[in-house]
């Protein structure tokens, strides 16, 4: 890769009017590996706008499909030019961060790690390639630490909350006030304390989302963009309308979506006193949508029935957001959990 990475965008395979066969024989006779590498760039920034995109607009299976392309055209790098570091390196916090609720999950090869802990690693590696988003690179970075403890918590593993906290924070000073309120957090083993649920993790997805928009106006040269952007128009508004044809769903799956953007939009949480005291998350979209939110209805699991008689039987009847906080559900929302109940136990009357 770093071999080609001098190499100008139209350098391969472009044509100027009249010298068809000049142009020809500088394309036979460039090197295929330097060709492979620079096409190779040019996908990998295409799929990490594709990325960026789906990731910011909630749509769950084209992320995961542009991820696997991603992960691909990374995995092929036998190093990463210096010019792509912040594609891969945001690539793999969005990889990571989507993911980041699931603590069976592993990126690293120390499986204490986290998904949200990798994230905030390649978040890091991200900050150091930039110094003019201070301000956004502080809050993000504080909302990825805070939902680290929060995702422990909420699980119940307080135990390993306090030793990620450990890994976490130095000594420095700076970092000391936040160390000391989520300490004092996990002794009351309470995933509901305020600070948690203001710096929540649709908050954490907004402040990345903002991150997004930054970057893909840092990248709207990006060679395959323009060129499809340009075969597009050249076959008329037809293809066009074809790639902006809404979504087929069902009259139920449309009311469910409706109910949950509903059920978002109302979301305000309260400004708090820990929220005045960081005084560094103001001003800030507090009506994220999870990315993991699916358009169409999922069957219910056996291991996740199981999770919801062991949630009733903690908790009891009717506690739905303390079961779905605690439990390992795949996109559940509490009224799902009620309506699954509700059909267990007429199954179990039965």
């Amino acid at each position: 890769m770093a071999a080609a990475a001098g190499v100008a965008p139209g350098a391969v395979g472009s044509s100027s009017g009249g010298g068809g066969s000049s142009s020809s024989s500088s394309v036979s006779s460039a090197p295929p590996a330097a060709v492979e590498a620079v096409a190779a760039e040019w996908m990998l920034e295409f799929a990490c706008s594709c990325l960026c995109r789906h990731f910011a607009e909630q749509s769950g299976p084209e992320f995961w499909r542009w991820r696997d392309v991603a992960q691909a055209l990374i995995n092929g790098l036998s190093q990463i030019p210096p010019h792509q570091k912040k594609t891969v390196y945001l690539c793999q916090l969005l990889i990571r961060t989507a993911q980041g609720k699931r603590l069976g999950l592993h990126f690293e090869n120390d499986q204490r790690f986290s998904p949200l802990e990798s994230a905030l690693s390649f978040w890091t590696l991200l900050e150091k390639e930039e110094i003019k988003l201070e301000k956004l690179h502080e809050d993000i970075r504080r909302l990825i630490q805070i939902q680290i403890v929060a995702v422990y918590m909420e699980n119940r593993y307080f135990k390993e909350a306090a030793e990620v906290l450990e890994r976490l924070f130095t000594d420095s000073e700076s970092d000391k006030p936040l160390r000391v309120k989520l300490a004092t957090i996990i002794k009351t083993k309470d995933p509901y304390v305020p600070l948690l649920q203001n710096f929540s993790y649709s908050l954490l997805i907004s402040k990345i989302k903002s991150y997004i928009e930054l970057f893909m106006k840092e990248n709207e040269t990006n060679f395959l963009i323009q060129e499809a952007t340009k075969q597009v128009a050249s076959k008329g508004l037809e293809a066009t309308a074809w790639q902006n044809r809404p979504l087929e769903v069902n009259e139920n799956d449309k009311s469910d979506l409706e109910t949950k953007q509903r059920r978002h939009l109302g979301q305000k949480p309260k400004e708090s006193r820990v929220l005045q005291s960081l005084n560094n998350m103001k001003n800030v979209e507090k009506n994220g949508v999870s990315l993991a939110c699916s358009r169409k209805r999922q069957r219910w699991t056996c291991q996740e029935d199981l999770e919801l008689k062991s949630g009733v039987r903690e908790f009891g009847v009717g506690n739905w957001a303390k079961i779905l906080a605690h439990g390992n559900f795949n996109n559940r929302t509490s009224v799902m959990l009620k309506d699954r109940w509700r059909t267990l136990s007429k199954i179990g009357q039965g």
